[in-house]
């Protein structure tokens, strides 16, 4: 799974990923600095992990990780090719969600491409490129879709309904993001099979991360993203920066607590609808990553695609409850093992043991 950090140039992607990834890059000031996209993985952090593999002392500990990727920055203009907009916004296209990094921080000698701090109209900017390059989408798809109901194909119909009232909402500038959420619940899986076929831009999560230095935050810009219902955070993304270069004995020295780079990771695999189980014991203590509201069977393929395929049982217990019990003879002992099959949906924080046939 795949996060990208998108925003106007200068609003502090670069940095951003840098701190996140420890990665060595450019971050100058100035636009169009990155025209590749960067990418790193990135640990998730989970306290559940640690104490798992500390109890049974294992010889490797395994997280989750994210990959995140730093995407050049946009411009007005973007969905027609201005600042090479049509190459990132394929970028854009590629990965699973979105940080949309937005400027707050004033600083006369980092160039902003608006000339003025704005956050709101920034993060207007960036949307209406999205919301553009997705009504290019669409006009394409239902034009393809006339020529297969002339052709009497009968689903062409229905899709394009489905794709026509997508183009309203993008009309009245909503997110199509913002319409799977308000529509949810009358959306079926055909619908949202259909919709989803297609990487539209807008349809991604997002997460607006607030690059601030301490400035107080304007009230349009807080009042925008509750009514869009999207996750944000708040954070100085240079001193982030300046903190995760630190070792633990500095950090420790200077008085500094740890980063709240922490709280963006775990509230991009939140947007993912990713859960975590593990496995656990003397050789390796390991976080797996699959999708909310998956089954026991694709948490084995997840292991290994022979434990989907040939799976027979698991042996489930909450993380929590096998290192109060003190491993897993007395945690059998109590009865707190259960024996889940085909059916079971898996929860976060779970310990599994895949059974399988050969």
């Amino acid at each position: 799974m795949s996060i990208g950090i998108i925003g106007l140039p200068n609003v502090g992607k670069s940095t951003l990923f840098k701190a996140l990834t420890k990665k060595e890059i450019d971050i100058s000031n100035y636009p169009f600095c990155t025209i590749e996209p960067n990418t790193g993985i990135v640990s998730v952090p989970d306290e559940r992990l640690k104490k798992l593999a500390d109890f049974f002392h294992s010889k490797k500990t395994i997280p989750a990780v994210i990959k995140f990727v730093d995407i050049a920055g946009l411009v007005k203009g973007a969905n027609k090719g201005e600042g090479l907009g049509n190459q990132f916004l394929s970028h854009i296209r590629e990965v699973d969600a979105i940080v949309h990094i937005v400027r707050v921080f004033e600083k006369s000698e980092i160039v902003h491409t608006e000339k003025t701090i704005d956050p709101l109209r920034d993060i207007k900017i960036i949307n209406t490129e999205l919301i553009l390059k997705d009504m290019e989408t669409i006009e394409k798809r239902i034009s393809d879709l006339n020529k297969e109901i002339k052709s009497n194909r009968k689903e062409a119909i229905a899709e394009k309904e489905i794709f026509e009232k997508i183009r309203e909402e993008l009309d009245d500038g909503k997110l199509i993001i913002q319409y799977l959420k308000e529509n949810a619940e009358k959306l079926d899986e055909k619908a949202l099979s259909i919709i989803n076929q297609i990487q539209f831009l807008t349809a991604k999560p997002i997460i607006y991360l607030l690059n601030s230095k301490g400035e107080e935050l304007p009230k349009d810009l807080l009042a925008e993203i509750e009514k869009q219902n999207f996750s944000y955070l708040t954070m100085d993304a240079k001193e982030n920066l300046e903190i995760s270069e630190l070792s633990q004995e500095e950090k420790k020295e200077l008085g500094i607590k740890e980063t709240n780079l922490n709280d963006l990771i775990k509230k991009s695999y939140q947007i993912l609808n990713l859960i975590t189980f593990f496995t656990t014991g003397e050789d390796e203590t390991r976080a797996w990553t699959i999708k909310k509201d998956s089954k026991a069977p694709q948490a084995g393929g997840a292991i290994h695609s022979d434990f989907e395929e040939k799976f027979i049982k698991a042996e489930v217990i909450q993380w929590d409850k096998l290192l109060e019990a003190n491993g897993f003879q007395n945690a059998l002992a109590k009865g707190l093992i259960r024996f889940e099959g085909k059916d079971y949906i898996v929860q976060d924080g779970d310990v599994i043991v895949i059974k399988h046939g050969q």
